[in-house]
């Protein structure tokens, strides 16, 4: 059997160059580690040993798709309040209402964007506002960190993230942080307003005020 010789070159030689793939998300630089037994970065709560892992391009799946859009009366939910309670979303007809979706009690971000609320909150009464803030977060953490920061509204309980789901609330950092987002609905439960911002929280207060005083 005749053999073939090829010419004394290393194969990757034979191959075209290629430039190394530029990767934003590495697990170094994602790394979030702390001393404590969480870390926290904004909304994402991350075990001590584990790290932030982001999917890759293959396998990450669009969740920027809302189904609630302004102009439409967002799906009810009924869910547990700080105090365990049931809460309808009805039972706010009649009056403007906040809802905002926030990624999870504690966090440096949500609590700046409790407190902001919080030192806000006549205001908010003065346009006939109510305020509702919901997380995955169980009724006991709302209650510890209502209690904490004297938060004087109400905080509702989304376990299993449900209605964050079938309202559509997008996720950020392909997925690995949930979403921070606000709507108001008008007397009648339609939305005039949403407003997305994930590292400016404080920034869904001045929005929402701006638009509770034009109605």
């Amino acid at each position: 059997m005749a053999s073939i010789s090829l010419p004394n070159h290393s194969l990757p030689s034979l191959l075209p160059s290629q430039k190394p793939t530029t990767q934003f998300y590495t697990s170094q630089n994602l790394s979030i580690l702390s001393k404590s037994s969480q870390s926290q970065f904004y909304g994402l709560k991350v075990s001590h040993s584990a790290s932030l892992s982001i999917p890759s391009s293959s396998s990450a799946k669009t969740t920027i798709v809302a189904k609630v859009n302004k102009g439409q009366v967002p799906p009810p939910f009924t869910l547990k309040d700080q105090d365990g309670k049931n809460v309808n979303l009805s039972k706010f007809k009649g009056k403007p209402v906040v809802v905002y979706f926030y990624p999870a009690d504690e966090t440096p971000g949500c609590t700046k964007q409790a407190c902001a609320f919080r030192d806000s909150y006549e205001k908010f009464k003065k346009a006939g506002a109510e305020v509702v803030g919901i997380s995955g977060d169980d009724p006991s953490s709302h209650k510890a960190f209502a209690k904490k920061y004297r938060l004087p509204f109400t905080l509702l309980s989304d376990e299993g993230n449900k209605i964050r789901k079938e309202w559509g609330v997008p996720a950020d950092l392909f997925g690995a942080l949930p979403g921070r987002q606000t709507y108001v609905l008008d007397k009648k439960g339609v939305v005039q307003l949403i407003y997305n911002n994930q590292f400016q929280p404080e920034k869904h207060i001045d929005e929402t005020l701006k638009l509770l005083q034009s109605l």
